[in-house]
């Protein structure tokens, strides 16, 4: 008894210096990764650059309102607040300045009035007429996000034990290495297929490696989601050449474009690597969710045989894609609403609808993601069952023997 305690302390301790270890390597990897794809970023030029600095109302002085009839009888209202704010970050911080909100009913939605106490950012703005360096810019909302960001991590903490600190820790990984390597390398101009590629693979791997450990679920449900990955990119690639896309969606995409001419963005790639990464998170939870569960059979319910190991994948698979298709579905409907109701109004004919590009990249992403998973399934439990089962052959014969 005393030595099976001493096996599966030693066990936790081998556990937790390669979960370290690959924590390390992750880390290391964006590291090098970020100093690889920012080597030609292009960044805008600090003059052009606005000066946004934080600060706290502390002091309404003055509000002038006018409103006035124009010639063609619109009704125009404008209102002027002038107020004083305390700087609470750059080399300003404590000192108080006067500050200048303007509001007008051209436009239909107005920010709220100022009021004393509330946090603001500032951006510099010279005003003649009210002598005032500094306006109003917008309502500081981050240090809710980050109270909401920590209330989800405590959660996760107790809810998830060990794993939700693995998730915590996979998902701060994953973030980094998008914002610090691949968005750097799309704007460095490098070829975005490439790396697209490249930080999926990276993700897949250490986001399940970090979660599950190394082991052969963990290798059964890599294998299954890169198969799935690898066959939507194919797909992506396929349908640029017959839905002749070119990449222009929006004014984004055009700003994107003209921003550096020496190293331009390739708008396709924007796209391939939109689809890719926003089915990679649904196709790598298709592929752990086969490869765990029959893992489990294997273990608990002596699920020899790959035949019966595949047979129970497909099963499960069943249950499985319908739900996680609607996801993805509803995930791209609902991102892109407040568009997709304003294209239905302004485009009677439903054939130029379904036509537009940016409708037709929407429906390309459902679908791809959609079939990225039809894909997954089969191949996760093909390579599951494949695995699994070679090792349970082995045992069966030795008890045999």
């Amino acid at each position: 008894m005393a030595k099976v305690i001493v096996k599966g302390k030693k066990k936790k301790k081998e556990y937790g210096g390669l979960y370290f270890l690959v924590i390390l390597v992750s880390v290391l990897m964006i590291f090098v990764g970020n100093k690889i794809a920012s080597k030609n970023m292009f960044e805008l030029n600090a003059e052009n650059q606005m000066n946004v600095e934080r600060a706290v109302v502390t002091e309404i002085v003055d509000v002038i309102q006018d409103d006035l009839d124009t010639n063609e009888g619109i009704n125009f209202l404008s209102k002027d607040i002038l107020f004083k704010a305390k700087f609470s970050s750059g080399d300003s911080k404590g000192n108080t300045v006067d500050v200048l909100q303007s509001l007008n009913n051209y436009l239909k939605v107005l920010p709220k009035e100022i009021e004393v106490g509330d946090k603001i950012l500032l951006y510099e703005a010279d005003n003649e007429y009210y002598g005032t360096n500094w306006v109003f810019g917008e309502y500081y909302r981050t240090n809710i996000l980050i109270v909401l960001g920590v209330i989800f991590a405590v959660l996760l903490l107790i809810f998830g034990g060990t794993k939700g600190l693995q998730t915590l820790f996979s998902l701060i990984l994953t973030i980094m290495a998008i914002f610090f390597v691949f968005i750097p390398a799309v704007l460095s101009g490098f070829n975005i297929y490439l790396w697209s590629m490249l930080i999926c693979v990276f993700i897949v791997v250490m986001t399940l490696v970090v979660v599950s450990g190394i082991n052969q679920k963990t290798m059964a449900a890599i294998i299954g989601c890169m198969s799935g990955i690898i066959l939507s990119a194919v797909l992506v690639l396929v349908m640029d050449l017959f839905l002749k896309l070119t990449g222009v969606v929006d004014e984004a995409s055009v700003y994107l474009l003209l921003m550096n001419p020496d190293h331009p963005v390739d708008l396709k790639g924007v796209i391939f690597g939109a689809i890719l990464i926003g089915a990679m998170g649904a196709v790598m939870d298709v592929s752990m969710s086969i490869s765990s569960s029959l893992y489990e059979m294997k273990e608990k319910y002596a699920a020899h045989s790959f035949a019966q190991l595949f047979s129970s994948g497909m099963t499960i698979g069943k249950d499985i894609m319908g739900t996680m298709a609607n996801t993805l579905v509803l995930a791209y409907i609902g991102s892109s609403l407040s568009t997709v109701l304003l294209l239905i109004t302004y485009n009677p004919s439903l054939l130029d609808l379904m036509n537009r590009e940016m409708v037709v990249i929407e429906i390309l992403q459902a679908i791809i993601g959609s079939l990225g998973i039809l894909m997954t399934l089969p191949l996760t439990a093909m390579v599951s069952g494949f695995l699994y089962s070679r090792g349970n052959n082995r045992n069966h014969l030795k008890r045999r023997v």
